[in-house]
């Protein structure tokens, strides 16, 4: 039987407790209200919201069989199923940046991962930092392509001063009206391409929610306000570098304003640990939401990976969460053979969606026999060199990373460097094959003195006999590096000079900021572009490339004290 809200029982229920307590009929006795949804009865509504986040390109199945929309349509029709049969339904939301990060998508402006949303029936996502990464009539195309809104409060267009994007929509959802509002980070304006976002300004989420809410309770158009939203889950509100996210954006809100927040952005499980964030959360395993003055705060990591799934009730004018979990999409992991097996069920892909989009995939793949460059001699990758010395292929690498976030220089470990490209044509499979990883492009903004701390541990590592993945190929800074010290002295940093307390900006692969190869951990803005695009990209401006123009400049790098003149070997 469907569950359905009957408006004012609450209320009456309220209303008959207070005249009895001021009643002189000892016969009269308080009313309680429920205190369960079973309790509740008719009176409470049962509704679910699934939803996923930061897709990137990834409308199809990887090689190992994971993820891809064709197996997350089957669940998702699963589900709804299941919610329908005990009366409830569904609701389906995504945290924004569809674009960017595979090159079957990248080809052809994410169309095939928009034809899937559409085919999966989503109803609304936030607008993610990464759908600028294309022209404006990019954006539009998508947006009229897609059967659902696309919601952004706090995206302004500087000329005419209107919002870009619809700011929230409502939908009623078993009976429950619920606004949905849209709200994307402040960092798009530093991190997106200047040429497609300088017509528009990209306001303070808080402020903007604030205002929606005011206008969504002056027209009594909502019982709940929820918010989609593509700015960043950071435990306790250590955002760092990055611009405030959802904690900041929960506590900013009066308590009860704001139900839930369906995020994106970084890219992470929110999962809790008592009141503390997981970190360490695997798939398969229990997972709770954090909740930051009484607002819900979930995301389903990236990739379509996982599929969020929050089952809640309502009743007492209250919301609840009966259940929450993320149910992994034909994810595998190693057992002790070596062998990818399973976690959970298989899932097996719709064929309608399977089939529409294996044309997307087919088409994508011939795309990576395209020529986007030429080098006029071979670019250094092979191990043996880059690991033991600045390369014109890892300068290229990290020039093309600097310029991409217009950061003042660039440290790219060689271990991201897998293979050289030879003279002659470059194609967009030579791109994937020097840079397979998928690593994002991080930026961080530190004083020189802080800098110099960081660099007296990257460009001080021993490359012993062989060399090291850790060996940094550097981009934009003049320094003397002492082995034996295991100091830096900085002569220049992007034609700026140096001092101590002067703020600089700097690039580094998402693997090493955090911690990987055993560099220091950073708290970046994760810009979220990902290497072999930007390798890509890069050379594809340049078209013919000139080695000479990447050769690395004597004294810019000195080692000191070392068995080599091109890196530290003690």
């Amino acid at each position: 039987m469907k569950k359905t809200l009957i408006k004012g029982l609450i209320a009456t229920a309220v209303v008959t407790a207070l005249t009895a307590c001021g009643s002189d009929n000892d016969d009269n006795k308080e009313v309680v209200l429920p205190a369960t949804c079973a309790e509740a009865g008719e009176a409470c509504t049962i509704f679910t919201v699934l939803h996923t986040n930061d897709n990137h390109g990834r409308f199809f199945e990887n090689k190992y069989g994971e993820y891809g929309m064709a197996a997350r349509k089957t669940l998702i029709d699963q589900i709804r199923a299941e919610v329908e049969a005990a009366g409830g339904e569904t609701i389906l939301l995504s945290g924004g940046d569809v674009n960017t990060g595979v090159p079957e998508s990248d080809l052809q402006d994410a169309r095939p991962d928009f034809v899937g949303m559409n085919l999966m029936g989503y109803d609304a996502m936030a607008v993610g930092n990464h759908e600028f990464d294309n022209p404006l009539t990019t954006v539009d195309m998508q947006r009229e392509l897609a059967d659902f809104p696309m919601l952004a409060a706090n995206i302004y267009d500087k000329e005419s001063g209107t919002r870009y994007f619809d700011a929230y929509k409502v939908f009623n959802v078993n009976g429950i009206r619920i606004a949905v509002v849209g709200l994307t980070t402040e960092d798009t304006a530093k991190i997106a391409n200047p040429e497609f976002v300088s017509g528009l300004e990209f306001t303070d989420p808080k402020v903007e929610l604030k205002k929606v809410i005011k206008d969504i309770k002056d027209a009594d158009e909502a019982d709940l306000v929820f918010a989609t939203t593509h700015m960043g889950h950071y435990a306790d509100g250590a955002h760092g570098n990055n611009a405030p996210g959802d904690v900041a954006l929960a506590r900013a809100m009066a308590e009860g304003e704001l139900a839930a927040v369906i995020g994106g952005h970084s890219q992470n499980p929110v999962c809790m640990e008592g009141d503390a964030y997981d970190p360490e959360f695997t798939a398969g395993a229990e997972c709770k939401p954090d909740v930051q003055n009484g607002t819900f705060i979930m995301q389903a990591h990236e990739w379509g990976k996982y599929v969020g799934q929050a089952n809640f009730e309502y009743f007492n004018d209250k919301l609840h969460l009966a259940s929450y979990k993320l149910i992994p999409v034909n994810l595998k992991k190693k057992n002790e053979e070596g062998e990818r097996v399973l976690i959970g069920e298989a899932i097996t892909p719709d064929a309608t969606v399977l089939e529409i989009l294996q044309q997307y995939q087919d088409k994508g793949q011939e795309g990576l026999s395209e020529i986007i460059g030429s080098t006029d001699g071979k670019l250094e990758g092979d191990r043996g060199v880059v690991r033991t010395q600045q390369t014109n292929l890892g300068l290229l690498i990290a020039e093309a990373q600097r310029s991409k976030v217009d950061a003042d220089f660039a440290v790219m470990n060689s271990g991201g460097v897998r293979d050289s490209i030879e003279a002659g044509e470059i194609t967009y499979k030579d791109v994937l094959t020097v840079q397979p990883f998928g690593n994002s492009i991080t930026k961080s903004t530190l004083t020189g003195a802080e800098i110099t701390e960081y660099l007296n541990v990257v460009a001080t590592v021993d490359i012993g006999a062989e060399g090291s993945g850790a060996y940094p190929q550097l981009a934009g800074i003049k320094m003397d590096v002492d082995c034996a010290a295991k100091t830096v002295t900085i002569n220049d940093i992007n034609g700026k000079g140096y001092a101590a307390d002067a703020m600089y900006s700097f690039t580094v692969p998402s693997y090493n900021a955090a911690g990987g190869d055993g560099y220091p951990e950073l708290t970046p803005v994760m810009t979220g572009y990902v290497d072999a695009e930007v390798m890509y990209t890069y050379i594809k401006d340049i078209g013919d490339i000139k080695v000479a123009d990447f050769a690395p400049v004597d004294g810019d790098i000195q080692f000191l004290n070392s068995n080599s003149t091109m890196a530290c070997q003690l």
